[in-house]
């Protein structure tokens, strides 16, 4: 009874030293963990985001303008380069490689990847841009309510950012006067593809005439329609040989097939 009294508190001790012991285990363990991969993971909130070297900031910007997605005939071109995540944690890094990523359009908002090629850890990031392609287009000058037949007298020409919004901006009154707004639009802003209604053509069960161009030739003919011929959609024609052909309306009665 003696011995199991004495034994108690060195029994308590090494327990308290196994403990110890096994805490130590546990946190050099999460620091090998965090080591091996927390090159690129999210910090605390108070970090500040990871500063870049403005000479690797300038080489983004060079390979943005080499490889922009641009109009022919735009009179400038400006790329706003953003901030990494402020979240990112990245380990240090002696060389960093910008690269576009797969499928990326440098076209209005956009990104460029960063790797670590030299370092201890590598590690791969993506870095917003803004890419601002400025060109002439039309603009309604008093702003028009969705619904609007736009007349000629309500449109000005003015520079504009074309990268603004996905479709295209427009420079040909006559692709605008007539037309019908699917959307509101303010003053100044320019009249792009995606704010008019589409046009129908023609109707299914109309004449419609059927003109087939390739490289140096134009062939025509006469069928009937088989579906309605709205703008920007594929349509169907039966010809009079009784052929059923697909092509894209382009104007009143009439469908084109690019051969």
């Amino acid at each position: 009874m003696l011995a199991i009294v004495l034994f108690a508190p060195f029994a308590r001790a090494a327990s308290r030293a196994f403990a110890w012991w096994l805490a130590r285990l546990l946190s050099w363990a999460i620091l090998v963990v965090f080591g091996l991969f927390g090159a690129a993971t999210p910090a605390s909130a108070e970090e500040a985001a990871p500063a870049l070297d403005p000479a690797l900031l300038e080489s983004v910007r060079a390979l943005a303008l080499a490889n922009k997605t641009s109009e022919p005939g735009a009179p400038r071109v400006d790329v706003t380069i953003g901030q990494l995540d402020p979240r990112l944690h990245l380990a240090p890094c002696q060389s960093i490689e910008p690269y576009i990523p797969p499928g990326m359009r440098l076209w209005g908002k956009a990104k460029i990847g960063l790797r670590c090629k030299v370092g201890p850890t590598p590690w791969n990031v993506y870095l917003p841009i803004v890419v601002k392609v400025w060109g002439r287009a039309l603009v309604v000058t008093a702003g028009a309510a969705a619904g609007t037949v736009v007349a000629d007298a309500a449109l000005d020409e003015a520079e504009v950012d074309l990268a603004a919004e996905p479709t295209a901006a427009i420079v040909d009154r006559k692709a605008v006067v007539g037309r019908t707004l699917a959307q509101s639009l303010q003053p100044g802003q320019a009249v792009r593809q995606g704010h008019l209604k589409s046009r129908q053509w023609f109707a299914a069960g109309e004449t419609v005439k059927v003109v087939a161009a390739g490289d140096g030739f134009a062939l025509e003919s006469s069928g009937q329609a088989i579906t309605n011929g709205i703008e920007g959609q594929p349509a169907r024609v039966r010809t009079e040989s009784g052929l059923v052909v697909t092509g894209q309306p382009a104007g009143e009665r009439r469908m084109e097939i690019v051969l």
